[in-house]
């Protein structure tokens, strides 16, 4: 594993109790990263795993869980340096004029309202400081849009869309925003998916596997360091040959 060194930095996972978001959290903590991990459930199972990683509770739809959360991350770290915006769900695979209403707002509301109340709540404190880095977790479903699959793929094209914005109104400070865009990677959220779209999904990737937590892990951290100083405002691919552009 290459070292990068985010020694003496305070970090924030959303969703990262499992999955994609326990790789990044991981991996900054082997970089030297102090870890607060923003999710909604901390399962018996995994209390020994997350032990060394600071637990809040938090749902990242609600702006008022977002202050309670931020006030007590920053009791608990000195500063939040950097935030990954990684909490997401897939929602149910259907046509999208069969798609309940209900489940497109879930959707929208986790994984776009969360980015912005997130983002929100933090990027001052950052400005403040003069210093940060914020990591959106997007997917090539944004870039291309997944057939069966219209609210997640929406989603995560808003979430580009507003890595660009945020990343330009922040040029003035020391703040780099950008997102990642993972072809799928497998991870429990497939389990929220029909077989036949991972089927689909895996039939798109040049590759011809999916990607690995780890994998992500290891270009969000460089993209959460103080070397990533140039870019902002970027997409950054992980699709296994699958992106076009």
């Amino acid at each position: 594993m290459n070292q990068i060194d985010l020694s003496g930095r305070g970090a924030v996972v959303t969703g990262g109790a499992s999955g994609l978001g326990y790789a990044i959290a991981e991996r900054f903590r082997a970089s030297g990263a102090r870890v607060a991990i923003w999710d909604l459930n901390f399962p018996d199972s995994r209390k020994d795993i997350l032990q060394g990683f600071d637990l809040i509770r938090a749902d990242v739809s609600d702006p008022i869980s977002v202050a309670t959360a931020l006030k007590e991350t920053e009791a608990r770290l000195s500063a939040i340096d950097i935030l990954v915006n990684n909490a997401g769900i897939t929602g149910p695979n259907a046509k999208l004029w069969d798609y309940g209403i209900d489940d497109w707002r879930k959707v929208m509301s986790i994984n776009v309202d969360g980015v912005f109340y997130c983002s929100r709540a933090i990027v001052p404190g950052m400005r403040r400081r003069d210093y940060g880095r914020i990591v959106n977790i997007a997917s090539v479903a944004g870039k291309e849009g997944n057939p069966n699959a219209s609210a997640y793929s929406t989603s995560k094209g808003a979430i580009i869309a507003l890595t660009k914005s945020l990343g330009k109104e922040l040029v003035d400070a020391n703040v780099r925003v950008n997102c990642v865009t993972p072809a799928a990677v497998e991870t429990p959220l497939f389990s929220q998916m029909t077989q036949a779209h991972i089927d689909f999904m895996l039939s798109k990737i040049p590759l011809g596997r999916f990607g690995k937590p780890e994998e992500i892990a290891a270009l969000v951290a460089w993209l959460s360091s103080e070397e990533c100083s140039f870019s902002t405002a970027a997409v950054f691919d992980l699709s296994g040959g699958r992106s076009t552009y």
